[in-house]
């Protein structure tokens, strides 16, 4: 892993779609990549509306995105990069979810439990989170931060061999 170290704010006035797109576009250009190698970049931005909620600051931060998200539909958008020393493939997934309404005493116990820290939107949906979120119309890999279904056609039409091929 070799993590490409770009400015990840968003631009005045972006829209969550388009600046996913950015970021993920900008981590894909930042990387060096060699004849016989690629690189997989992605990004995921939770948007309720326009707005961005990116990966909270603190505790504070955390209920505050939770509290927004209670009871709403947002969406999630994880754009995914796959680059090649000739080009640049990309794929955006979109997917709704909803999320029940949360009690203080649920946002507490998730806030005391650590697991918002680092996540876009505060929550993971593949961890104790999960359990506020009754559906998602879209894909749940995507929301987890890697759509592996659309990332393997990407690799595929890169030239990686995701499928076999690799004895």
């Amino acid at each position: 892993m070799r993590p490409p170290d770009i400015d990840e704010t968003p631009l005045k006035g972006e829209e969550p779609r388009a600046y996913c797109r950015r970021v993920t576009r900008a981590k894909a250009e930042a990387m060096v990549v060699a004849e016989g190698e690629i690189a997989l970049c992605a990004d995921t931005t939770v948007a309720l509306g326009r707005r961005i909620m990116g990966k909270p600051e603190d505790a504070g931060e955390a209920a505050q995105f939770l509290h927004l998200l209670s009871g709403r539909r947002h969406t999630v958008i994880t754009c995914v990069a796959v680059r090649t020393p000739a080009r640049v493939l990309e794929r955006e997934v979109v997917t709704v979810v909803k999320m029940k309404r949360l009690s203080n005493e649920e946002v507490n116990a998730y806030l005391a439990s650590g697991d918002w820290q680092g996540k876009a939107g505060a929550y993971a949906i593949q961890g104790p989170a999960g359990a506020f979120v009754p559906w998602i119309q879209g894909s749940y890999t995507g929301v987890m931060g890697l759509p592996v279904a659309e990332t393997a056609a990407l690799l595929n039409a890169a030239g990686y061999p995701v499928y076999g091929g690799w004895a």
